[in-house]
């Protein structure tokens, strides 16, 4: 297996020193992460596709592109992969084609071939989908022995529309799957929060969906701004900075959701996954020093039973997060380097939503605010 990693920008390409040597026309496959303007340029695929003729090539929007240490805005990365052992293979759905996220999971999932398949990489439209559905959905037709991983798209801070594309012009509504094959490729995966919790736990009494109505019987809305104080004026931004953690029924570990868009006029919050009747909730807000040490964690906990550095690590961090390091961001990309020793070549990007099971296993989980993070050995 061996990586390179590039950078578009002002209509040049250029290559990262810590690259691997490898052939641009026989490369199995590109991972391209882009500001959403930079998606919606006309040429884009026939720009990617000229770079790396023979390669199969994905295409997913951002809230920001993790190029090895360093984070950037409005540019495009591409990481080129040249497998020697492993076979991969490609699909994609729209979800516009199906009546919900769940049934477009199970109709992407049906689409991989299951024999010999080792990991499934996915990405996903973050504005029409629903990233608990879709996991769900994932669940039904993959087994929970088979690491799924990826994130939901972002748009900056717009959440207006996100864009994919495979093999073509990236649009709106895209879910794309790469499944990987053989024996010889090991991926691992880490995901770390770093968040705070505070305050009492309160039981979900009415919601649907991803829309939350009523904690304990009050109206959700109002407790929340209660618990922010003074910080509730700057409500709806604000809402990423304090997300909520959900302990769904049925399960014993919680996971984080990020709240979107509160509904003023109907006293509602919605958020990036379900928050379902019966959960038990509690407030969470931002810790700068936990956040960066949390990434370092998860790159940690990819490397795990090994006694190598991964040739190649994709990261996936919460656009909450990037919004509370502000100018700092890059650091916790640097602390996920510096675990690595800075022998791994990086790439990545924020989402609206990253998809990992937690760090001892189990099916696929949608999480908000975490850094999540999936390396590669080819043995």
């Amino acid at each position: 297996m061996k990586t390179a990693l590039y950078h578009f920008l002002e209509n040049k390409w250029s290559k990262h020193s810590k690259s691997q040597l490898v052939d641009e026309n026989s490369v199995n496959l590109v991972l391209c992460f882009g500001s959403n303007s930079m998606l919606r340029v006309d040429n884009i695929y026939a720009t990617v596709q000229s770079k790396f003729p023979t390669s199969q090539i994905a295409f997913c929007s951002t809230a920001g592109e993790i190029y090895q240490d360093s984070v950037f805005n409005e540019s495009l990365i591409a990481v080129a992969f040249d497998f020697q052992k492993t076979a991969i293979e490609t699909s994609r759905v729209n979800v516009k084609d199906y009546s919900n996220s769940y049934s477009a999971a199970i109709g992407l999932a049906k689409k991989i071939p299951k024999e010999n398949l080792t990991y499934v990489m996915i990405f996903s439209d973050g504005s029409m989908v629903n990233g608990s559905e879709l996991v769900k959905g994932l669940s039904t037709q993959i087994d929970k022995n088979i690491l799924v991983t990826g994130g939901l798209a972002g748009d900056g801070t717009d959440f207006k529309s996100t864009l994919l594309g495979l093999n073509e012009q990236p649009k709106e509504g895209e879910i794309i799957a790469i499944g990987f094959y053989g024996k010889n490729l090991i991926v691992t995966n880490g995901s770390q929060g770093g968040w705070d919790i505070f305050g009492l736990e309160k039981r979900v009494t009415n919601s649907s969906g991803n829309v939350l109505y009523e904690l304990e019987g009050q109206n959700a809305l109002e407790l929340y701004k209660k618990y922010l104080g003074s910080e509730s004026k700057n409500l709806p931004g604000a809402a990423l900075l304090y997300p909520l953690s959900v302990i769904i029924p049925g399960a014993t570990k919680p996971i984080v959701r990020t709240i979107l868009s509160i509904n003023e006029e109907d006293k509602t919050m919605t958020f990036a996954g379900d928050v379902p009747v019966g959960s038990e909730v509690r407030f969470m807000k931002a810790n700068f020093k936990n956040i960066k040490e949390a990434a370092s964690g998860a790159a940690i906990q990819t490397t795990i039973n090994r006694h190598d550095k991964p040739v190649f690590s994709l990261l996936i961090s919460c656009v909450g997060r990037k919004l509370i390091l502000g100018s700092q961001t890059s650091e916790e990309v640097a602390a996920v380097s510096s675990s690595f020793n800075d022998e791994t070549l990086l790439a990545g990007f924020y989402s609206y939503g990253e998809i990992s099971p937690f760090n001892d296993g189990g099916s696929c989980q949608l999480h908000n605010q975490t850094m999540t993070i999936t390396s590669f050995y080819e043995d």
